[in-house]
């Protein structure tokens, strides 16, 4: 357990975004009794530039009871996890996408480390190592008493037409100079004509998620296809075609979670959001999705997930980098969007995306399916050290037909390698872990006794000792 100091009415709301994102990364139960003989947060006046924050360079200091950091931290972590700082930028690549480079922790070189889940847990270690005798209470991270989470997501860019995704496969792989890899997929096309690979695709994934318990997250594409937009690499089937309400019941009736994925058209036309929303449950028979991502990762940070709000939609899986891997954020975690034109929370869940597919096989060259994999689990990795959330995407149509020979078993094993860690995770969907989070980040203690007993604040939650061993 922690008290801070200063009050937290003290500090400017973005501060205070830093704060309780900082504390929630901790998963150190917050106290508000300023008496509570309880471990002490202070926060010193000392100066701390906002690379050594996204470089993972800073640590708590250590006290008599206390742990102590410097008062400008928390701004930086409004800027990295916030995403202030891309809030700011004006730059944009082709597709009005905020480029890497104007990234804090890109800028820093450190996008391979989830750096302020590392803060967290540093300060966590240090409330450990300095409390003394007084409680340590912490929240338990994860559902079912699991010290980190994994969470699957799918999004569904192909549905019908594959012939056509065939050809332009074969040309980027012949640009590449993959001719052995582009024989077999030729030779895997010839034996799929006149059935539906996109089907046989879809179908082996859920095969493989149902033997192993994975519950998972499909983005379906909403819009309107027409030549313009399918050309674009936008909207390439209707949502209310007969091969998509296939695929579409056969991932409900699995039980996996059905959200958007935003069209081109989201950033640019007002209403977009909601007509998607209200398409797909159309279709589905369901209530409206909560969840959305981004086509090709598409977004302006804070206009895009402004209007994603006012559209109903309650979290945002689109933080992520489009040309390489790692922590966008600087979190394997759920935290709260920041609006930073209104200065205050956006009222969305932010799961940031940390690994994807396509990110080495479209923008760095490499068509091993084993090395995207080795990638994930790396990552993955890093996740479990913080107790975090790793969150990857992989693309149903990655079939051999479809110009990805070795991709299906690469997701095998790739789900072999998460389900089946020696610390296995929770494994869920993103609406149920977002859901978790945010009772967990709710959390406040009113007072606490000398032997560790709890006066909630509102709803209490699963508590742990600093051991990590589950108490009453």
């Amino acid at each position: 357990m922690i008290r801070i100091t200063p009050p937290g009415e003290d500090f400017t709301a973005p501060e205070r975004y830093g704060l309780d994102t900082l504390l929630d990364l901790s998963g150190v139960l917050r106290v508000e009794d300023s008496s509570a003989s309880v471990v002490t947060l202070v926060f010193t006046p000392e100066l701390c530039p906002l690379d050594a924050v996204a470089g993972g360079r800073v640590v708590p200091e250590r006290g008599d009871g206390e742990v102590r950091l410097p008062r400008a931290v928390l701004s930086h972590v409004l800027g990295i996890a916030g995403a202030g700082a891309e809030q700011a930028t004006r730059a944009a690549d082709r597709h009005d996408r905020v480029p890497a480079g104007e990234n804090p922790v890109v800028r820093a070189g450190a996008e391979r480390r989830p750096v302020l889940s590392e803060l967290g847990r540093a300060l966590r270690e240090g409330v450990r190592a300095v409390a003394g005798r007084r409680p340590v209470r912490c929240l338990m991270p994860w559902p079912g008493g699991r010290r980190w989470a994994a969470a699957l997501s799918h999004d569904v860019d192909v549905v019908s037409g594959w012939p056509a995704f065939t050809v332009l496969r074969l040309l980027e792989l012949t640009r590449a100079g993959e001719i052995r890899r582009a024989g077999r997929v030729l030779g895997a096309a010839a034996g799929a004509l006149g059935g539906s690979p996109v089907w046989q695709g879809v179908s082996e994934v859920l095969r493989m998620e149902a033997e192993r318990g994975v519950h998972s997250t499909w983005f379906f594409l909403c819009g309107t296809p027409t030549l313009g937009r399918w050309r674009a690499g936008d909207v390439t089937y209707a949502i209310e075609g007969r091969p998509a309400r296939r695929l579409i019941a056969a991932v409900r009736d699995a039980g996996h979670e059905l959200g958007v994925h935003g069209t081109f058209a989201t950033t640019v036309e007002g209403g977009a959001f909601g007509q998607e929303r209200a398409r797909l449950a159309a279709v589905t028979g369901l209530p409206v999705a909560p969840g959305i991502r981004q086509h090709f990762l598409k977004m302006r940070p804070g206009v895009t997930q402004r209007r994603m709000r006012r559209s109903g939609f309650t979290y945002d899986a689109t933080y992520g980098f489009s040309d390489r891997n790692g922590f966008r954020l600087g979190v394997a975690d759920v935290v709260a969007g920041w609006d930073a034109e209104a200065g205050a929370l956006s009222g969305l869940d932010e799961v940031p995306l940390h690994w994807m597919d396509r990110a080495q096989s479209k923008y760095q060259g490499i068509e091993d399916p084993r090395v995207w994999v080795a990638d994930a689990l790396e990552l993955a990795g890093r996740c479990r050290d913080v107790g975090g959330l790793w969150v990857g995407l992989w693309h149903p149509n990655l079939t051999d037909a479809l110009g990805f020979p070795g991709a299906p078993a690469a997701y095998e094993e790739l789900l072999s390698r998460i389900v089946g860690a020696g610390d296995p995770p929770a494994v869920d969907t993103l609406e149920r872990f977002v859901s978790w989070r945010r009772r967990r980040r709710a959390a406040r203690a009113n007072r606490v006794g000398p032997d560790g007993a709890v006066e909630w604040i509102g709803a209490p939650v699963p508590l742990e000792d600093g051991a990590g061993r589950a108490v009453a």
